[in-house]
């Protein structure tokens, strides 16, 4: 259905992509993997035709069509929300405007012309286009008392939701999506993994979200050395197949028949947890077809994140009492919030609202005051902190090393090769441990801002949206080193598979008091009971 044939791409003497030759297939979602800096949004915009690459082609078949997730979120500011979404279709709307001009200047000289055009509007199930747009919205959590507002007056996280539906209108025969799942509540994401789940067209994604790769992917596309390479099942199959291939290239030693009865035995073990059903035989079947040359180690690097404790805490960790918080307009984020954690605690703050989430961390490490309330940290714990906004800790016009020895402790910690070992294990190695703090992408700050909470050693580490700007290979390391930590973690994310196996508690913080469960993160998601008592405690009188 689409297909790439000897695309290069080349910014300057830096080759991004070279001789890459794959097709993408109907009934297939593909998921766009690679390091920072890869190209993954750069294919994705070749694909689309929104930039040309040096030299090679991009092929569509004839009659197709192709749909893109908007990534200017005020393209449509002029339009109302229910027009932004019909949109999606460009041949149908065309046809949809040309119809209502013609109306507008009726004569009989375009009576025939009008006539012509219903055809092709009634084949395109141009009569329902309406209808099946307000369908997509509700499903997308966007309410009828928004389908005609103007895109310019909505608030940006709504606009994100419209621009996805418009993505899925009409039923598009290829659909291109860079990061769909940012700024999705868990209930949106869902929908959404299920919705693709079922599709039957063409689906080629880029995304750091494990948990919407892994629901959704029957294929992933490695961008690697400048290549290309297709791999059969989703994120976590790709992941481990990779580390197994590199741990039978390790063992040189090891015969040809063991290294294949392991990959078997690999291969048997993902047949038999293929998430979807519907996927499950073709998965198999693709997966029985595989031989161990087929997947290679992967050329990525992963930074070794790894906490330690300055010394193990008490029984006592946090005791919090009617704690609330209101905005600057006095709007409620929370209320009456009554919190006792206990060691070992991994507790996943969640809300409907981040600004609540947000709030409650800066409370509880004395950078804001509550409105009411109090909290109590147990005498023997120490805290370290990573904030959704980390700007404030990045004025300063000094290098790293200088940046990160702020928060040793000791005069051995100061020392430059202790301070470059905690940046190296961040992957900021020889010339890059010099940087200027003040320079920094976003995923490099969150680094850097790792590096400093493992200086700490802190037994109770707190993370507000913490996988925000990291990549895949930061991410996984980061899930596994917090599943692997003996203290006691409070955070908040939108990665799924972050919250459901580092989590064993949580607590919603709403508006009319905290619901606390000790369930995993999915238990708590789809108990009915739970979800019952969460909407009526996000409803406040007027």
């Amino acid at each position: 259905m689409l297909s790439v044939s000897n695309l290069s791409v080349q910014f300057g003497k830096r080759v991004l992509f070279d001789e890459v030759n794959v097709s993408f297939t109907q009934g297939n979602c593909y998921g766009i993997i690679g390091a920072n800096g890869a190209g993954k949004s750069t294919f994705l915009r070749i694909l689309s035709g929104q930039i040309d690459p040096t030299s090679g082609r991009v092929h569509l078949e004839p009659g197709k069509r192709m749909s893109i997730l908007e990534q200017n979120h005020n393209a449509y500011d002029e339009y109302t929300v229910l027009e932004s979404v019909v949109m999606g279709n460009k041949p149908l709307f065309k046809i949809k405007k040309e119809i209502d001009a013609l109306y507008a200047d009726y004569s009989d000289e375009n009576a025939d012309r009008i006539g012509e055009l219903q055809v092709q509007f009634e084949e395109m199930n141009g009569w329902n286009a309406d209808s099946d747009a307000a369908a997509l919205l509700s499903n997308l959590g966007i309410t009828e008392e928004f389908h005609y507002t103007l895109m310019g007056d909505l608030d940006s996280k709504l606009k994100v939701r419209v621009l996805l539906a418009q993505a899925l209108f009409g039923n598009p025969d290829v659909l291109i999506m860079d990061e769909p799942t940012n700024d999705l509540d868990y209930e949106t994401i869902n929908w959404l993994e299920n919705f693709l789940a079922d599709y039957e067209n063409t689906v080629i994604v880029v995304s750091h979200d494990r948990h919407f790769l892994d629901s959704v992917c029957t294929h992933i596309g490695d961008i690697d050395f400048g290549k290309m390479n297709l791999y059969s099942g989703n994120y976590t199959f790709w992941y481990e197949s990779s580390q197994l291939a590199a741990r039978q290239r390790a063992q040189q030693n090891k015969k040809s028949e063991e290294k294949a009865k392991e990959l078997q035995e690999f291969i048997q073990r993902f047949s038999a947890n293929v998430a979807k059903s519907k996927q499950a035989t073709s998965r198999k079947k693709m997966l029985s077809k595989l031989k161990i040359e087929d997947i290679k180690p992967s050329s990525r690097r992963y930074p070794a994140i790894i906490f330690e404790r300055e010394r193990e805490a008490g029984d006592q960790i946090l005791n919090i009492e009617k704690l609330s918080a209101t905005t600057e307009e006095s709007e409620i984020l929370f209320q009456d919030v009554n919190i006792n954690l206990a060691k070992g605690d991994k507790v996943a703050i969640i809300s409907r609202d981040s600004r609540a989430t947000t709030a409650f961390y800066e409370i509880i490490n004395g950078n804001r005051k509550a409105d009411s309330g109090s909290f109590q940290w147990g005498v023997t714990t120490n805290q370290s902190y990573l904030p959704a906004d980390n700007a404030s800790f990045f004025t300063e016009d000094i290098n790293l090393v200088d940046w990160l020895r702020q928060w040793a402790k000791t005069e051995e910690e100061r020392e430059e090769v202790n301070i470059r070992g905690f940046l190296g294990k961040m992957l900021f190695s020889g010339e890059e441990a010099l940087k200027k703090c003040t320079v920094l992408s976003g995923g490099e700050k969150v680094r850097c801002m790792l590096s400093r909470m493992m200086l700490m050693r802190a037994n109770v580490v707190m993370l507000d949206e913490p996988t925000n700007h990291l990549d895949l290979e930061s991410i996984t390391t980061f899930n596994n080193s917090l599943k692997n930590f003996k203290g006691t973690v409070l955070f908040t994310t939108h990665d799924h598979e972050f919250a459901e196996t580092v989590a064993n508690r949580v607590i919603e913080l709403t508006p009319k008091g905290n619901i606390d469960r000790y369930l995993t993160f999915d238990e708590y998601m789809s108990d009915k009971n739970i979800k019952e008592q969460r909407n009526k405690m996000y409803t406040v009188p007027v």
